[in-house]
This record gives C-alpha cells, sequence and structure tokens, in this order.
C-alpha cells in the first residue's frame, strides 16, 4: 500500500521533494555513489594511502554487494510492486485491491524485486565510509545525478544518504520497504567486511 500510494506515476501522494529524490535516485550508474566517497577523501588532513585503501574497499564492496544482490534476486524471483498491484486481487491478501492501471513514477527494472540493488550498493558504500570515517567529523556528502540536472544532493550523516536511497526506492514505485531495509542491511555487512579487510 505503501509503493502504492508513493511511487504512483499519477495521483501519488508523494511531496515534489520526494519526487526529486526518486528522479535523482533513478540513475544506477556508479557515478552517483562516488562523489560521496569523494566527499569523504576530500576532506583535510587526508594522504593519497589512506584514499587508497577508501577507494579499495569501496570498490570491492559495491561491487560484491551487486554479485550478492542478483543473485539473491533470481533466487527469490520476487514479483514488482507494478504486477502485484496490478494483479492485488490474486494475491490472496484481502488488505489489498487490483488497481489495473497503476504505474510506477519509473520505468520498472527488468529483473526481480528483492532485494533492491540500489540499498545494498548504499549500505555497502556507506558501511565503508562509516568505518574510514571512525569517531572522527564528516565532511558533507555530496552527489549529482544525471538524471537531474543541475540539482546536487548533500547529507550531513552517512545514515542520511543511506536512508535516503531506501526512501528513494519506493517513491519511484519499484521496490517494497521490506526490500529495500534487507538490501541495505545485506550491503551493510558486505561493507564491513570490505572494510575490515581493506581499510587496515
Amino acid at each position: 500500500k505503501e509503493v502504492k500510494a508513493m511511487g504512483a506515476k499519477v495521483g501519488s501522494q508523494r511531496s515534489e521533494e520526494q519526487t526529486q529524490i526518486a528522479r535523482f535516485w533513478e540513475a544506477t550508474m556508479p557515478a552517483v555513489y562516488w562523489p560521496i566517497a569523494r566527499s569523504v577523501a576530500g576532506a583535510p588532513g587526508r594522504d593519497v594511502a589512506r584514499n587508497a585503501r577508501l577507494f579499495a574497499a569501496a570498490g570491492v564492496a559495491m561491487d560484491d554487494a551487486i554479485i550478492a544482490v542478483f543473485d539473491a534476486k533470481y533466487t527469490y524471483n520476487f514479483w514488482r510492486p507494478v504486477t502485484a498491484i496490478r494483479n492485488g486481487d490474486l494475491d490472496g491478501n484481502d488488505a489489498t485491491e487490483r488497481d489495473p492501471a497503476w504505474a510506477p513514477l519509473i520505468d520498472t527494472p527488468m529483473h526481480p524485486e528483492y532485494p533492491c540493488a540500489h540499498c545494498i550498493i548504499s549500505g555497502s558504500l556507506g558501511a565503508v565510509l562509516d568505518a574510514d570515517i571512525g569517531t572522527g567529523p564528516t565532511p558533507t556528502l555530496t552527489s549529482t545525478s544525471p538524471l537531474v540536472p543541475n540539482a546536487p544532493r548533500s547529507w550531513s550523516r552517512v545514515a542520511d544518504f543511506v536512508t535516503e536511497v531506501q526512501n528513494a526506492r519506493a517513491y519511484d514505485g519499484v521496490h517494497y520497504r521490506n526490500s529495500a531495509q534487507v538490501g541495505g542491511a545485506m550491503g551493510k555487512q558486505i561493507g564491513e567486511l570490505s572494510a575490515k579487510s581493506l581499510l587496515k
């Protein structure tokens, strides 16, 4: 019901900012994630070796996250919201109703829904950044998206960036909340493992 209400192309309950967030994170390229890592690498007082370890750990974490998430997607093979909402009378749940005309804000990716790939990537990068920053100050994290030109987004905490990605996938109508949370948790574990191995 959350995705049906918040992720609809027409008649959504999204605010204008939530729509901007959805459009921003529609981008799937690494280019939208690497600027966030560079925000940390560009902080004062860092040296080349520390930044090399950061980029190595982030790259390994995000690559491993993609491998893990696509293995899971084709293991569980769960239906996307567009299919579920259009067939709400066939899912054995009396709390859902069929809406044959419902469409998501963005085009539905052509692979299974569970878990969320954006969420596992952001979770893995977030864990690496948290490990690298440790108890030090978090610099302002910033990124841009080719799908929302001239509208960079910034966060003061790593957790805010990770949460925004999870919210975006419900706002754009292609993921359920559970898939976002599971993807984020998977990514966190992968990122922590990468950081433990490579941030020494």
